[in-house]
């Protein structure tokens, strides 16, 4: 069966029209990726094929594999962006799987308006990367043994954090290619241009974040922050969804909840930064910059992680109040014209009554 990323219309599109592109586009790119799978299947294209799928650079010793249960140690290069490649397709193919056989079946039984759809199907695939994500990230932290000690989000730095486990890296790389299939998925989805800017910055924020700790090898705090970031988002989600769903009472309790853990989340996240990047890197003896050995822990760059983090974090705050206070407004705008028409109605039944 093919797959769709839309409902197909009833009268076929010119072949590579934008309307063929847009309701084969899973199928298109499920076969551009096949192409390197089957590289794998031959000699001459393996190792070629393997830079796209397999995860490169690994930084083990060879005199340490002693045993077969020796940990397998990774560090980042150029050849990471082959890999985000690769599985920036996946996710494009995954995105259209979940939208045709789950939300698209959910949206015909809840004759949800065109609106509610779009915010439905919206919510329907971040809650399931936020849940994976979540419970990936928790595993990754319970493994690497970072939950345990919290001192292991600065402790070792830079050769500690230079050289990530498989799933640890393996993580930012598919952080990294779902947040970039994003912007193709803006044209394949048709997403209205009043909505752009919207998913634009949230995708963007994401991908920065997650390349800059990439990068600077500040994964550990970044593990953290995300997977804290994973489950106040995902709980949003399901209470959207549940929204969307019209069950009101489920809805209302959801986000009462959501709303301390969004507030709990964000000071977690800024007490977790300052320790790590203010007490912890800034306590540490080498400061000095050396891309070679992966140690950016200078306090120019600190600094600025410092800051970067914490502006986000009162931004999303700040448009967590601003929410709150719009909606308090309205409801008592609605008050206010309750009580008049109250008010208008006695007035009018006391002239009568004259």
């Amino acid at each position: 069966m093919a797959l769709k990323g839309v409902r197909r219309a009833n009268k076929n599109p010119p072949i590579l029209s934008h309307e063929f592109v847009i309701q084969n586009h899973a199928d298109i790119v499920s076969c551009v990726a096949m192409v390197f799978v089957l590289g794998l299947m031959f000699q001459a294209t393996a190792p070629l094929a393997s830079v796209f799928i397999a995860v490169q650079h690994n930084a083990t010793d060879p005199e340490m594999l002693t045993t077969p249960d020796t940990p397998m140690t990774y560090t980042y290069g150029s050849k990471d962006t082959a890999a985000i490649f690769f599985y920036c397709l996946i996710s494009i193919v995954m995105h259209a799987i979940i939208q045709e056989y789950i939300l698209d079946k959910v949206n015909r039984k809840l004759h949800l308006s065109k609106t509610k759809h779009s915010k439905f199907n919206e919510s329907g695939q971040l809650l399931i990367f936020t849940a994976v994500s979540a419970a990936w990230g928790l595993n990754i932290l319970v493994k690497d043994n970072i939950i345990h000690d919290i001192s292991s989000l600065w402790g070792g730095y830079p050769e500690g954090h230079a050289q990530m486990s498989f799933m640890l890296k393996f993580f930012f790389l598919i952080q990294m290619s779902y947040w970039l299939h994003c912007y193709p998925e803006l044209y394949f989805q048709k997403t209205k241009r009043e909505e752009m800017p919207g998913k634009i910055q949230h995708a963007s924020l994401y991908l920065i974040f997650c390349a800059a700790a990439y990068v600077l090898n500040f994964t550990h705090v970044a593990l953290v922050l995300l997977t804290l970031r994973f489950v106040e988002e995902g709980l949003h989600h399901v209470c959207r969804l549940l929204y969307f769903a019209e069950k009101t009472q489920a809805a209302h309790t959801g986000f009462r909840v959501w709303n301390v853990v969004f507030v709990s989340c964000r000071l977690i996240s800024i007490i977790i930064s300052i320790l790590t990047f203010h007490y912890g890197l800034g306590s540490a003896e080498n400061q000095v910059l050396d891309a070679a050995s992966g140690n950016f822990n200078t306090p120019f760059i600190r600094l600025n992680a410092l800051v970067a983090v914490c502006l986000v974090q009162a931004w999303m705050m700040w448009n967590f109040i601003y929410f709150h206070l719009r909606q308090m407004r309205e409801r008592q705008a609605e008050q206010m014209a309750l009580r008049k028409k109250l008010a208008e109605r006695k007035t009018r039944k006391g002239r009568r009554d004259d």
